[in-house]
């Protein structure tokens, strides 16, 4: 912050997290600074028709400015008029995990929408507070380092009453100097906003190549010269000539978990493996275990190690190898290898989406069972072509993954940034006062 200037008086804030205020500054209750606050409705949401109308919920404030294609729905005569949210209200998350309580975000559109269960209707006291100055307080790291000293724990979920929201402190500068903050918050926050947008926008390219590397490497192999023949399966497309295609039958044997779960522990047994722990290539550890007696009582199968372990349940194309002995959950099948490399065989069930999608069984969500994980279309370099094309995907996969580590580190360093920013100007820590929206650059075709 060091090219901002700071205010040339300070005091003591009298406000818990902060030590100094400029001096011109007033803090007070945070119950002062707003004209109303009270809970949201707790209609009973139900699908959209011509009888309902719009209405806030967690989702809807993930982003710091209400979201209106995340919003829920209420029959109008369910819900009292006084819950409908003016241009310059905010919603504030009092009932949630603790993560998400102190999430808040404010209504810029002139549209109809009602405050919802689980959150506070906040209209800031516009004859002493600017709303969007109001926002940039509620999100600094000392308010919420004030609500989470105040919230309350409850089964699943923490709170925060709002008799206690309302006795927390608030910073309060001149209506004018507010005004001030906000629009320097606005414009310097966009900015950082579009450098993270870039920076995300990158780590999906880099996704999007990596896959298609891996893709062409798994079924067209590394020799660019070698002749080529069609395959037969339209996501495979043409493969080299004197690759063997086969079934996953005829190369793995299908493993298949028992349906009963077993009683998890801590601390020893035998690593537990669901969806959750399938974000990586290999599993070599998880958080949870079968003791020996657990899976008796159960009748869990073991899976051996070095199996290519994949989703069965909604969402495919999502393959790990367990470097550990595990036991699998019911979202989750696998392949036992015994005539094809097993990093070979998981890239390949990675790309076969398609495939798994075409099969599977539609219920709530869209099932694969072991005949489906059988029949699935292998491609089957020699062995000595296998080694290679698993040797050049773990070199290339540690490029991308690098790349990719270091566009999050940016994303990281730029959000650390924006919020540092945030509080130094909410708290005073540097002088806005009298800072003015720079001039378009010019083109040198301009000047």
């Amino acid at each position: 912050m060091s090219k901002y200037q700071a205010y040339s008086e300070y005091k003591d804030s009298g406000v818990e997290w902060i030590s100094e205020i400029p001096a011109q500054w007033s803090s007070m209750s945070f119950g002062k600074a707003v004209q109303f606050m009270g809970n949201g409705a707790s209609a009973t949401q139900i699908e959209e028709n011509k009888d309902t109308v719009r209405v806030t919920r967690i989702e809807t404030i993930s982003a710091g400015v209400i979201n209106l294609d995340k919003v829920g729905h209420v029959r109008r005569f369910d819900i009292s008029p006084r819950f409908r949210l003016q241009r310059g209200d905010i919603q504030f998350s009092n009932i949630n995990s603790l993560s998400m309580v102190g999430n808040c975000a404010i209504f810029v559109a002139n549209e109809e929408l009602f405050s919802g269960m689980n959150l506070l209707h906040i209209r800031p006291d516009y004859n002493r507070v600017h709303s969007k100055y109001m926002l940039y307080q509620l999100k600094t790291k000392w308010f919420r380092n004030s609500v989470e000293a105040n919230a309350k724990p409850a089964i699943n979920q923490a709170s925060i009453p709002t008799g206690t929201l309302k006795q927390l402190g608030f910073l309060c500068p001149s209506l004018v100097e507010q005004e001030k903050i906000a629009n320097f918050l606005d414009h310097e926050t966009a900015k950082i906003d579009t450098l993270i947008d870039k920076q995300q926008q990158l780590i999906q390219l880099l996704k999007e190549k990596r896959q298609a590397v891996i893709s062409h490497a798994v079924t067209k192999g590394l020799n660019p010269n070698a002749p080529m023949r069609d395959s037969g399966v339209e996501w495979l497309g043409e493969v080299p000539e004197h690759w063997e295609m086969t079934r996953a039958k005829f190369v793995s044997n299908i493993f298949i978990p028992q349906r009963n779960k077993p009683e998890l522990n801590d601390a020893e047994g035998t690593a537990w493996v669901t969806m959750e722990n399938m974000k990586t290539s290999y599993i070599e550890n998880t958080s949870l275990y079968v003791s020996r007696n657990a899976s008796k009582v159960a009748g869990s199968k073991k899976l051996k190690k070095d199996s290519v372990i994949a989703s069965c349940v909604g969402n495919f194309g999502v393959a790990a190898i367990n470097k550990v002995d595990v036991i699998i959950n019911q979202q989750l099948q696998a392949f036992i290898p015994f005539a094809i490399k097993a990093e070979y065989l998981r890239e390949l069930v990675a790309m076969s989406t398609v495939y798994f999608e075409l099969v599977g069984t539609a219920a709530t969500l869209t099932y694969v069972n072991q005949e489906g994980f059988e029949n699935l279309p292998v491609l089957v370099p020699p062995a000595n072509e296998q080694k290679k094309i698993c040797i050049y995907l773990e070199a290339e996969n540690m490029k991308f993954e690098n790349l990719i580590d270091k566009a999050q580190s940016a994303i990281q360093l730029m959000q650390e940034r924006r919020t540092a920013l945030i509080s130094a100007a909410v708290t005073g820590k540097i002088d806005v006062s009298h800072w003015q929206v720079p001039a378009p650059m010019q083109s040198k075709e301009a000047v």
